[in-house]
């Protein structure tokens, strides 16, 4: 998507510490470590606030960088952290992120002939996009060999399964928009979403996307790029944002 959004913003990309090619993640690892490092590195771009855009971990980020202020809008994707209280189910998740962390990493030296085969390229991106015959064999491969380098998975989930999730507990103070695929395979609709539907996120802006899975950017790169754009726009003054319809 990054073409598009550049073309209409200044955009600040950063990789998020313990993933591969980001800064090594801190010790004590602890639930604000990832927010911590995002807004410094906005404070070291120029930055104090931005709209922001986060996908999965990347969405529970951007809300906790609303919840300080540091957002003008947030474009939040299937964020993580939304299962509803007493619902264990994220435990099961998790477990599935441990084991198809230890699956990528055996598979690493064959990625090549993987994505070479349009079978290997639907087996590595099956979790994530329902749509792939348009996504490069070179960039699965990045995404693969990105995912076996991720040296921060065990840490991040090892917290997630002790002290679960912090999300704001007041109301935004900037538009927030919550987009969810329907065939999201890692975080199902609507199960994973309960906790956004509650206080204080109840004046959010929803699109639920039919037949997309938990990756947009990938899945439907054009009409995400779309939903961000319009959003964005309409949360300036004077800006040429239009309201999204409730189901895309």
């Amino acid at each position: 998507m990054l073409p598009a959004l550049e073309r209409r913003f200044e955009v600040l990309a950063p990789t998020l510490p313990g993933h591969a090619g980001g800064p090594e993640l801190g010790r004590p690892v602890d639930d604000f470590a990832l927010v911590d490092a995002v807004e410094q590195t906005m404070d070291e771009a120029g930055l104090r606030t931005a709209h922001i855009v986060g996908n999965s971990l990347g969405g529970y980020v951007a809300l906790q960088l609303a919840a300080r202020g540091r957002a003008e809008s947030v474009v939040a994707i299937a964020p993580a952290g939304g299962w509803a209280a007493g619902d264990d189910s994220y435990r099961g998740t998790l477990a599935h992120f441990t084991t198809m962390l230890a699956s990528v990493r055996q598979a690493v030296p064959h990625v090549d002939a993987i994505v070479a085969r349009p079978e290997g390229r639907r087996l590595a991106t099956q979790f994530i996009t329902e749509r792939y015959e348009h996504i490069p064999a070179e960039l699965i491969a990045h995404q693969f060999v990105g995912a076996a380098g991720c040296t921060g998975a065990s840490d991040l989930i090892d917290l997630s399964l002790t002290e679960g999730w912090t999300l704001p507990a007041a109301p935004l103070a900037c538009p927030l928009r919550l987009v969810w695929g329907t065939e999201d395979k890692l975080l199902t609709w609507p199960r994973t979403a309960a906790r956004f539907r509650q206080e204080p996120f109840e004046g959010a802006d929803w699109v639920v996307m039919d037949g997309v899975g938990h990756c947009p950017q990938l899945d439907v790169p054009d009409l995400t790029a779309e939903l961000i754009l319009e959003f964005a726009t309409g949360a300036v003054p004077g800006g040429t944002g239009r309201p999204a319809d409730a189901s895309r």
